[in-house]
């Protein structure tokens, strides 16, 4: 058994906190190296070992509270604990999303909902792994959704579809945004959206379809179609009709959490380029004596530190209760450019022999490719800086 989340208030320090936290991923992470990753993309299959060992070790429950079966910490320690997976070669894309979907249902489910999923979700004999949002049509413009939920007395009937659904086909539970009220009968875009919290077993035999989609990376990525699937009304999270404030609440955690993955790619890209750098040897120097080698690595361990700062800083934030838009998508952006950085240095500095499976550093590269994309694109991050924080018109 892997070790298990530290006690926090055996602790002297929030500070001894996270060192223990990163010891305990680390040891945890020692049993998954390269070679299982490698198997499980050469096959496209999801790391059911891996999510186990971190569910029973208590690092997938760290944000639910201790009432509920977690462990009662924040953010700060939750990015810790996501950064220091992809540090050690490891990819928490298989399972990061719990941390942040479950949120939607402490924040905003009622008390029945938390007794009745929080417990089973924390000990992991529920996973709440996928998150329904996006759509074919739509993508990051949410509030044009086509899914529909019309209430039809004590049941809700669901039609649509959703794309870029990953972990569908691993999850037992899915957070799924739909509309309630059309479109054109709302005063405002952001309303008539409904969040609602599906069994998706139960889901399965009533009309809800999964079809995977092969990428570049194994992500366990997939379309979800929904043809008349009935559900019962309290499935619904919170209020009808709030459901996109609801979402919104949760996507600066999503934003700070696959930040701090980037950071820990980043570092592990650092980490095999300066060692490669040191013992790879032609005319007879190490190639890590060449500027042409030693520049780009060093740009990019100063972009990330700069990018470490902002990610913790945006989580202490957070953990404190501020507004955070600014510092969570700032803190997006720069850790996915920081991690795409040191991952081109790296591969740069390996040569042909970073396009060869063995050295991981291929498959870590496609990883890394996606933050500049997901789960919000670097350009969309950039129109939101310009209107909301620099005052400039709106782009789109």
């Amino acid at each position: 058994m892997p070790e298990s989340l530290p006690n926090h208030e055996a602790i002297d320090s929030p500070e001894n906190t996270i060192t223990e936290i990163k010891l305990a991923v680390a040891k945890l992470c020692q049993e998954y190296k390269g070679e299982y990753w490698r198997e499980l993309d050469r096959k496209q299959k999801y790391p059911t070992e891996f999510v186990r060992d971190l569910t029973e070790s208590g690092f997938l429950s760290v944000l639910i509270p201790e009432k509920y079966g977690g462990s009662g910490l924040g953010i700060f320690a939750a990015s810790t604990i996501l950064e220091e997976i992809h540090h050690q070669g490891c990819n928490a894309a298989a399972c990061h999303a719990q941390m942040y979907t479950m949120g939607t249902v402490l924040r905003h489910g009622s008390d029945e909902q938390k007794k009745k999923y929080l417990p089973k979700i924390a000990d992991g004999s529920l996973r709440l792994q996928a998150f329904g949002v996006t759509e074919p049509t739509s993508g990051t413009d949410t509030t044009s959704l086509r899914t529909t939920a019309t209430k039809d007395g004590s049941e809700y009937i669901i039609n649509g579809q959703k794309i870029w659904t990953s972990r569908a086909e691993h999850s037992d539970l899915m957070l799924l945004l739909a509309r309630t009220t059309q479109l054109n009968k709302v005063n405002k875009k952001t309303e008539g959206l409904s969040v609602f919290l599906l069994n998706m077993q139960d889901a399965k035999k009533k009309g809800l379809s999964i079809k995977p989609i092969k990428t570049m990376m194994n992500h366990s990525t997939t379309e979800v179609f929904f043809d008349n699937l009935r559900i019962p009304e309290d499935n619904l999270i919170g209020e009808e009709g709030k459901g996109f404030r609801y979402i919104l609440s949760g996507m600066n955690a999503e934003r700070i959490l696959i930040a701090a993955e980037c950071i820990g790619d980043a570092k592990w890209f650092t980490n095999k380029s300066t060692t490669y750098a040191n013992d790879r040897h032609i005319f007879g120097r190490p190639i890590g004596k060449n500027q042409g080698i030693q520049f780009p690595i060093a740009k990019a361990y100063a972009n990330m530190k700069a990018a470490e700062l902002m990610v913790y800083n945006a989580a202490k934030l957070y953990d404190e209760g501020k507004s955070i838009g600014e510092e969570a998508n700032t803190a997006k952006l720069l850790a996915a450019d920081a991690s795409w950085a040191a991952a081109e240095a790296c591969v740069q500095t390996y040569g042909g022999f970073g396009f060869a499976e063995e050295y991981d550093i291929e498959r870590k590269y496609r990883e890394a490719r996606l933050y500049q994309v997901a789960p919000i694109s670097t350009n969309l991050i950039l129109s939101y800086l310009a209107e909301h924080v620099l005052g400039m018109p709106r782009s789109y």
